[in-house]
């Protein structure tokens, strides 16, 4: 059952041209074969992240960002992070003009808002295949990635009902037990005890 008045964000970010970056948009275009219910706005930001730290602030009871983000686990594997809530008093840099750090998006809209931000959620994928600092173009994700995509979508068939009836659930992925014995890796955002991996 929906709770009257929920709303879910759910955002693909990511560089299309540079490799295994690319999961989020590959996601959000792979949602349009297999949509979402219509109370969720679904959308692909890739690099521009002042457009979704503004959107974070539009009312939403939860957003579920859609990433590629190393974490030393098998390529492919997604996780299911819940980043601690940025710090309002910490000044926040704007995001980069042709990146797109979720840590910093995070921080420049609870700079920018006087309201809290909803509850963030990653779906992230161990990426194969990571450009190098100096390329500017690696096109075409990995075959460990490409076959995430729909897993994820799956992923989100699953999470999204749970969220639009509890936005404070934990949702867990279709298989939470394969994160047991998981070595600990580096994380891009700060992880709260909600943490998940498949």
């Amino acid at each position: 059952m929906t709770r009257t008045g929920t709303r879910l964000l759910v955002a693909g970010v990511g560089n299309i041209f540079l490799a295994d970056d690319a999961f989020g948009p590959e996601v959000i275009r792979a949602l349009d074969r297999r949509p979402l219910p219509p109370a969720v706005r679904v959308r692909d930001f890739g690099i521009r992240g002042m457009d979704l730290a503004y959107e974070l602030l539009e009312g939403y009871d939860t957003a579920v960002l859609v990433d590629a983000a190393a974490r030393g686990h098998r390529p492919g594997t997604l996780s299911l992070i819940e980043p601690d809530a940025p710090d309002r008093a910490t000044g926040a840099a704007p995001p980069e003009a042709h990146g797109m750090d979720p840590a910093r998006v995070l921080a420049l809209a609870a700079h920018l808002g006087d309201e809290p931000l909803p509850r963030v959620l990653v779906l992230a994928c161990e990426p194969e295949v990571r450009p190098r600092g100096d390329e500017d173009i690696a096109p075409g994700i990995s075959a460990p990635v490409r076959d995430a995509v729909e897993r994820a979508v799956a992923a989100l068939h699953t999470m999204v009902p749970v969220l639009l009836a509890d936005p404070a659930a934990t949702p867990p992925l279709s298989r939470p037990d394969e994160s047991a014995g998981l070595p600990p890796a580096a994380l891009p955002l700060p992880v709260g005890d909600g943490a998940e991996d498949r």
